[in-house]
């Protein structure tokens, strides 16, 4: 029986039109196991979904280990990966073949599509998530389970399927390109055309066959292109037979301002708002706009997807991001601080979580990119929450030509007294500042170091007022973090020089960063996406130098805004599915502890009446909440009792209690401020556990399931009416005991002019939950 043929025999594809049944088994692959070897390797990311074709399989909990258990069995027809797909948490579990087994392996985003079009299909998964989703109790089975390999497909930069990817950074004087293959870890071709309307201009490739070199006189960019193009495609040196052939070309472009906060598939309303930001980086939007239009040209049939430098710090807070000048001025205009570098910052927080075997998400992070241009940013939870660069990447720290920060006064001062127009301050504080104007000598940092250890005293001044910079930022930047987990040095500065990060670490033992001078000194050549420690044992803070990869970064989010697209134009058609928005007011959940601390030994929380989430209920109980300014009295309980204590309360709240609390999913409790709690029977202080509610939309698995969701996902809401409003970063939670609901507080309810009854609709996905 071919694939086909035993999918339309598959209850989990009943009712599936033909087409779409037809397009599944033409991007299912069949793959063949002996006994003992792995369909699945728990703690991997789940990409794919797999169906026992034939033969017998076991789920093994803790494979390897001497207690290892079997979970279950799966049997021909039965499924597995379901759960790690739905979750976006890492495969709990090992399957390990009992038989010869055929499995059928479907790549996630097939899957996920394919179930969400067909009701018949959600029914019948939704009913297995919710079975293995409940199930607690584990088999006490001995397993014979030893070390292996799971033998499946398997692709790079997060694709579930063979992919063709090109990256394109078009700069002002220069068109640089890479070649993707997710077969490959590597990149299997890249090029520069530099010099570009010039005599000297020069087309250098690399490719399986070598490198190659020609000259381009006076080449302008669709010249550049085109030359690619031909080099890409050569009969002997090139990779590929035709452009067409591509699955997507990703471009860099430096600003998206606030609109464009992720990766996005080039439309004509991405390319006005790239032009529209082309003010506020005048030498980079226009010129990465017409690389995306001689591309269109080029091959109009391949996706476009636009990467932004600005995207991944869209995430600070308004305390972060916004300038003190006039509100009205700022908004009509979009003055405020963006951040650049967002591609690299993202890509070496990334390399250090898996380095160091630790949840993106979960560390505390500040990386340092210092080349010729340098920033800084701090990143919590995932998110960049602070960045040195702003409205443009003039400001921040000295970088090499560029001044960083100045006295808005002695930009005043320059036009007055001098008499500057804005080109010539242009070029004053973008060309002739930073390293290059306080050496009097050069930009470039190895110069600079060979001149100084010459005793050039202006070159070693330049390097100090480098460092303390830098220096103070950190500091600042662990401030606003309360502590770092880990420090990172990238870019060309950052991973080249040794002296530089001493003198930046300096001191700084009592913020827990303590170098080893050896190991510094040794991670002088850092290859792409390599990672070096260069603390001690002793440190607090890990200190890592990383090479940073752009381009692999560019491609890794070409590959997630394709994902995105198929889920995206799922929710679209989910126009008959309004979600049902609850309002959640200030509250209180309790330890058992805490329970008998403020209400008395023995006392129980009592029900006052249910919620709309199955099993969660008010209680007749209520607290009041005193923080350093204020306090908020009769602020009930919620049941039933958790496992640790937690309040919630908005924005306008905080401010009368006097804290700060972060936005965060409930039960992220971590590096949160705390306060007292009053009860009638004694007092509690809370040293941590206060949040602001991230906004969340309860979803049963059969839910997800027909939006092509899962949980941890990330989505954008829109709600319609007088005053109709899109909500972002709206976090999707999955459980078989949710009922479907949107949660957000009483001020964004207030903002958005929400009444009880309102509802929302899934407008797209902006966030893709990660494993690990």
């Amino acid at each position: 029986m071919d694939t086909l043929a035993f999918l339309k025999t598959h209850p989990l594809f009943e009712g599936l039109p033909a087409e779409a049944l037809a397009t599944v088994a033409d991007k299912t692959e069949c793959c063949t196991y002996s006994p003992g070897e792995l369909l699945l390797r728990s703690n991997q990311a789940g990409v794919v979904f797999g169906i026992i074709r034939s033969g017998r399989a076991q789920a093994v909990k803790d494979y390897g280990a001497p207690d290892c258990r079997v979970l279950g069995h799966i049997e021909e027809g039965e499924c597995f990966g379901e759960i790690s797909l739905m979750t976006g948490e890492s495969t709990s579990a090992t399957v390990v073949a009992l038989t010869i087994v055929e499995a059928l392996l479907l790549p996630a985003e097939t899957f996920s599509q394919t179930i969400a079009t067909n009701s018949k299909s959600v029914q019948y998964l939704a009913k297995q998530i919710a079975k293995r989703m409940r199930a607690h109790a584990v088999g006490a089975e001995e397993a014979q389970a030893g070390p292996g390999t799971a033998r499946r497909p398997s692709y790079s930069l997060g694709a579930s399927a063979p992919m063709r990817i090109l990256v394109i950074n078009c700069g002002s004087s220069s068109l640089k390109y890479n070649y993707f293959d997710t077969s490959s870890e590597e990149p299997l071709a890249h090029g520069l055309v530099e010099c570009l309307g010039t005599a000297q201009a020069r087309h250098i490739y690399v490719g399986p066959a070598g490198r190659f070199e020609e000259p381009q006189q006076n080449a302008d960019h669709a010249c550049a292109l085109a030359a690619a193009a031909a080099a890409l495609t050569h009969p002997q040196r090139g990779v590929l037979r035709r452009l067409g052939e591509l699955s997507v070309i990703g471009h860099r472009v430096v600003h998206g301002g606030h609109k464009l906060d992720a990766p996005t598939l080039i439309t004509a309303g991405t390319k006005q708002i790239i032009r529209d930001m082309a003010p506020l980086a005048p030498l980079h939007n226009p010129v990465n706009l017409l690389g995306i239009e001689l591309c269109e040209k080029l091959v109009p049939r391949v996706p476009q997807v636009a990467v932004f430098d600005t995207a991944f710090h869209q995430k600070m807070p308004p305390a972060a991001y916004l300038y003190a000048i006039p509100r009205e001025l700022a908004e009509k205009e979009g003055l405020r601080r963006y951040g650049f570098h967002g591609t690299s910052h993202e890509f070496v927080a990334r390399c250090a979580a898996r380095h160091l075997n630790r949840r993106f998400g979960e560390l505390k992070m500040i990386s340092c990119h210092l080349g010729n241009g340098v920033s800084m940013a701090a990143i919590e939870h995932g998110r960049s929450i602070d960045t040195s660069m702003g409205l443009t990447p003039l400001e921040g720290l000295v970088m090499g030509t560029r001044s960083g920060d100045v006295d808005p006064g002695l930009i005043l001062y320059l036009l007055r007294e001098h008499k500057l127009d804005a080109a010539q301050l242009d070029a004053l504080l973008n060309k002739q500042s930073g390293l290059k104007g306080l050496s009097g000598l050069s930009h470039d940092m190895r110069e600079l170091e060979a001149a100084a250890d010459a005793g050039n005293r202006q070159a070693l001044i330049a390097i100090q007022c480098f460092c303390y910079r830098a220096k103070k930022y950190l500091g600042a930047y662990l401030a606003a973090l309360g502590g770092a987990d880990v420090l990172i040095f990238t870019g060309g500065i950052g991973q080249g020089s040794a002296g530089t990060r001493a003198r930046i670490c300096q001191g700084l033992a009592a913020m827990g960063i303590l170098l080893d001078e050896e190991s510094n000194r040794a991670a002088q050549q850092v290859r792409a996406g390599q990672v070096l420690e260069i603390a001690t044992r002793d440190s607090a803070v890990k200190v890592l130098v990383i090479g940073t990869d752009e381009e692999r970064m560019i491609a890794q989010q070409c590959v997630q805004a394709v994902r995105h697209q198929g889920v995206t134009l799922v929710l679209k058609k989910k126009t008959d599915r309004p979600i049902p928005i609850g309002v959640s007011a200030h509250h209180v959940h309790l330890t058992r502890e805490h329970v008998a601390a403020l209400f008395g030994p023995g006392r129980t929380l009592t029900k006052y009446a249910d919620l709309s989430q199955p099993g969660q209920f008010a209680c007749n109980e209520q607290v009041t909440l005193v923080g350093p300014k204020s306090r908020i009295e009769r602020v009930r309980v919620l049941g039933p009792i958790r496992n640790e204590s937690q309040v919630e309360i908005s924005r306008t709240e905080e401010f009368k209690l006097g804290i700060d609390a972060p936005i965060r999913a409930s039960g992220d409790l971590a590096g949160t401020p705390g306060l007292r709690l009053e009860g009638p029977a004694g007092n509690v202080q809370l040293e941590h556990g206060v949040i602001n509610a991230l906004r969340h939309i309860h979803m049963l698995p059969e839910d997800a399931l027909s939006f092509a969701l899962r949980d941890k996902d990330m989505v954008r809401v829109r709600i319609e009416g007088p005053r109709s409003v899109i909500f972002g970063d709206v976090l999707v939670r999955v459980h078989p005991e949710f009922r479907l609901e949107m949660h957000i507080d009483t001020d964004e309810a207030n903002a958005a002019e929400i009444n009880a009854g309102a509802t929302c609709y899934l407008d797209s996905i902006q966030e893709r939950a990660h494993a690990g």
